[in-house]
């Protein structure tokens, strides 16, 4: 599922968060919205989440406006960083929620949740509870249901910031490996440069509520501009440019 944003602009209060953004999002591919805090990538993500409406501009999917659509009408899975597992249910609970919520037979839930558990590597782990688990196996139980409907886009907001390095570097290997199953098209929000380079196909860098580069990992780590090259290399002495 392509997603094409046309001059989509956000502000609260007096502060302008997203800045006339025009975007398209590849079908099947995986992209990172990049940038520091507070640049916009969160609201922007939330935008096209249905979370927040845009003040101006457009959200489309395959070419179809869904401005004005609702968060349950837009066939989106969501991850965020932390976790939103409900304790009171087993791991084969939580994944399966979804699909019990829009009343699908037991036999095919059954049938996806044990699906599911043996993509993320947790088939053993089906009855346990949430606090039973480690913090990288709750987010990969986050990222199962959020797939457990079968989206045709999924969000992900700094779904590994909680996490320590080393399971943080372990979990988006395997982001990436799930992606390249799965090939749902996805979203991914962070302000880690190693991250985004490493497990995205597209990369979109954000400075102040505007995109500052789209390209390839390699694009952007090859030929960026001055603000981008200052933000991935925080030590090179280049001067800061910033999109107003």
């Amino acid at each position: 599922m392509q997603i094409r944003l046309s001059g989509v602009s956000k502000q609260f209060g007096k502060t302008v968060v997203v800045r006339d953004v025009d975007l398209v999002i590849p079908s099947g591919k995986l992209t990172a919205l990049l940038g520091p805090s507070g640049c916009g990538k969160t609201t922007l993500l939330r935008i096209i989440a249905g979370l927040e409406r845009p003040d101006t501009g457009v959200v489309l999917t395959d070419e179809v406006d869904i401005t004005a659509k609702p968060v349950r009408s837009r066939n989106t899975g969501f991850v965020f960083q932390s976790y939103a597992l409900f304790p009171h249910m087993t791991v084969a609970e939580n994944i399966g929620y979804g699909l019990a919520v829009r009343r699908r037979p037991k036999a095919e839930i059954d049938a996806r949740v044990g699906e599911l558990l043996a993509l993320i590597q947790l088939e053993t782990f089906a009855d346990r509870r949430p606090h039973q688990l480690s913090g990288g196996q709750r987010q990969r139980v986050s990222l199962a249901r959020a797939l457990a409907i079968e989206p045709g886009v999924l969000l992900l907001d700094e779904p590994f910031a909680a996490l320590d390095a080393t399971v943080r570097r372990n979990l988006r290997r395997w982001l990436r490996r799930l992606h390249d199953v799965t090939h749902v098209t996805t979203v991914l929000v962070t302000h880690d440069v190693e991250e985004a380079l490493e497990v995205a196909d597209v990369v979109v860098v954000m400075n102040r509520g505007a995109i500052e580069q789209v390209g390839s990992p390699n694009e952007i780590r090859d030929h960026p501009t001055p603000f981008v090259r200052a933000f991935l290399d925080p030590e090179d002495d280049e001067p800061v440019l910033e999109a107003g």
